[in-house]
């Protein structure tokens, strides 16, 4: 199925499915809707960044923090979490819950409830679906300065670096 007619839900902002739409009439009415965001940080304490394809509906070649998406009509969090992660790092492993997140705008992307993951792992991703192009480690300790030098996606820049201090003190 090509990615704007996957199907998708538009939700509430406490989660509720207000009615399944397409994916390209989620992005055209800027719908709220449902995401993962999974980072996935090395055990010397460097995070794995990647720079998305220029295909991409939202931020095309923007760096990002996280691997995830969408979540699927029905799926669940953690079942989307695993999906994302292998469709577009070629990773799998144990995932910690950080907890939910929220992302209030009116950029391409909408707005968004979610749910956040680690993976701890030092496994090289190897990007199966081509989403991917381009993937660093960035240390922990040096994340603000690279985030103020690049064009990263503004939610999973906005949301996770909060998370993360929580369990790594890089602040």
């Amino acid at each position: 199925m090509a990615a704007e007619t996957e199907l998708v839900e538009h939700v509430s902002a406490s989660g509720a499915v207000i009615e399944v739409v397409t994916r390209a009439e989620l992005r055209r009415r800027r719908l709220r809707h449902r995401c993962t965001y999974i980072a996935v940080v090395t055990t010397d304490q460097r995070i794995v960044v990647h720079r998305r394809a220029e295909w991409k509906d939202v931020f095309p070649g923007y760096w990002d923090l996280c691997f995830g998406g969408i979540c699927g009509v029905g799926e669940s969090w953690l079942q989307a979490a695993e999906r994302e992660l292998l469709e577009e790092a070629g990773l799998a492993g144990e995932l910690v819950d950080l907890g939910s997140v929220a992302y209030e705008t009116i950029e391409p992307t909408g707005p968004i409830i979610g749910r956040a993951y680690l993976l701890v792992s030092d496994v090289i991703p190897t990007c199966p679906d081509g989403e991917v192009v381009e993937v660093d480690r960035v240390p922990l300790g040096v994340l603000e300065e690279w985030l103020a030098n690049r064009a990263v996606c503004p939610d999973s820049s906005r949301l996770l670096p909060p998370l993360l201090c929580d369990r790594y003190p890089f602040r």
